[in-house]
C-alpha cells in the first residue's frame, strides 16, 4: 500500500552523512516498502531511529502486487547498520492499525513517530469515477492516515496519563492535488484535502498529550507520478541534481519527526527538491457585514465586490 514507489529508477538510498537527529526514537512509517515511504524509512535509520517499516506490498492501483517490499528495506536498513521491522498490515483496518503501534511496543518497547504515507491512485474524472473507486481511494488515504493516528494517539494518551508524557510526532502526508485541487484526481483530491483537516484537528486535540501533528504536501518521482514527472521534464543528466528524487523530501520529513522540531505543529509544507514552503492555508479575506439578512440581489452585489477585492485563487492542476 505504498503512496509512493519508483520502478527502475528508485536508487536513491543517499540521505547524508546523519548526525543522529533521530537517534533513540522509534519510527514508524506507511507504505515504506518503496518511493517516499522507502526514503523516509531509509533517512530515519541514517538519523539513527529504529524503523517499523509497513507495506502490504500492493501495486500502484492497491491491488496486491508479488513480493514483500517491507522486508527488502528492512534489509536495507540493517545491512546499514540500523535496526528495523517489517509489518504487513493494512493500515486502513482497525486491526491492522493497533498491529503496528503493538508491533512498534513489541519490538522496541516504544514509538515516537508515526509517518502516515500509504496510498495510491485511481484516477478518473467525475462523470467517469465508480463509487468502488472513490471508496478505495478515500479509505486507503483517508481512513488510512485516520486509523494509524487514532491508535498512536491512544497510546501516547495512555502514556501521558500515567506520567510519561511523551514527545511524540505525526507527519501526514497530503499533496499539492489536495491544496488546490487535481482534474482527474476527484477522489484523491478530496481525500488529500481531507488529510490537511484532519492534521489541524488532531495537533488541535493532541497537544495535551505532547503529540505534535504536521502535514507535508511532497513532489517526487514515486509510481504514482513517474507518468506526469516524465512528461515533464526530463531525466537528470550524471552528475547533475535530480530534483525529483523521493529522497529529498525526507530530510524535512525527519525533522519534523524528530525532538528537533519542538514547537511546530498544525502546520502543511510543501516540499519539492530542494524547496520547502509553509502553506498558509485558508484565511480570511476580504469581508462585509450588514448586519441584517440581504436580499439575494443585495448578497450577489456584496460577493462581486469582494471578490473584485480578494486575490485570484491558485489554479487547480491540470485545467485549462
Amino acid at each position: 500500500m505504498s503512496s509512493s514507489s519508483v520502478s527502475g529508477t528508485d536508487t536513491d538510498t543517499d540521505t547524508g552523512a546523519g548526525g543522529g537527529m533521530a537517534r533513540g526514537r522509534v519510527v514508524a512509517v506507511t507504505g515504506a516498502g518503496r518511493g517516499l515511504g522507502r526514503a523516509h524509512a531509509l533517512a530515519f535509520a541514517a538519523e539513527g531511529a529504529r524503523v517499523v517499516v509497513n507495506d502490504l506490498g500492493t501495486g500502484p492501483d492497491g491491488r496486491p502486487a508479488p513480493g514483500s517490499p517491507a522486508a527488502r528495506v528492512v534489509e536495507e536498513i540493517r545491512a546499514l547498520g540500523g535496526e528495523a521491522v517489517a509489518h504487513a498490515g493494512d493500515i486502513a483496518t482497525g486491526a491492522g492499525a493497533a498491529s503496528l503501534v503493538e508491533c512498534a511496543l513489541a519490538a522496541f518497547g516504544r514509538l515516537d513517530t508515526l509517518v502516515n504515507n500509504a496510498g495510491f491512485l485511481r484516477d478518473r474524472m467525475l462523470v467517469n469515477l465508480g463509487e468502488d473507486d472513490w471508496d478505495a481511494v478515500v479509505r486507503v488515504h483517508l481512513k488510512g492516515h485516520f486509523l494509524p493516528l487514532k491508535h498512536a494517539a491512544a497510546h501516547w494518551r495512555a502514556e501521558a496519563a500515567a506520567g510519561r508524557t511523551p514527545d511524540a510526532r505525526v507527519v501526514n502526508t497530503s499533496s499539492g492535488a489536495g491544496l488546490a485541487g487535481s482534474v482527474g484526481q476527484g477522489a484523491y483530491s478530496a481525500a488529500k484535502a481531507g488529510i490537511l483537516g484532519l492534521t489541524l484537528v488532531a495537533a488541535a486535540e493532541l497537544g495535551r498529550y505532547g503529540v505534535q501533528v504536521n502535514a507535508i504536501a511532497p513532489a517526487a518521482r514515486t509510481r504514482m507520478t513517474e507518468e506526469v514527472f516524465a512528461q515533464a521534464m526530463a531525466a537528470p543528466g550524471e552528475g547533475e541534481f535530480d530534483a525529483m528524487a523521493p529522497g529529498n523530501v525526507s530530510p524535512l520529513v525527519v525533522w519534523l519527526g524528530s525532538g528537533a522540531s519542538a514547537g511546530v505543529t498544525g502546520r502543511v509544507f510543501e516540499a519539492e527538491g530542494g524547496r520547502i514552503t509553509v502553506m498558509e492555508g485558508w484565511r480570511r479575506g476580504p469581508t462585509a457585514d450588514a448586519g441584517a439578512r440581504r436580499t439575494p440581489a443585495e448578497a450577489g452585489e456584496a460577493a462581486a465586490k469582494l471578490l473584485a477585492a480578494a486575490r485570484t485563487p491558485q489554479p487547480v492542476y491540470g485545467a485549462r
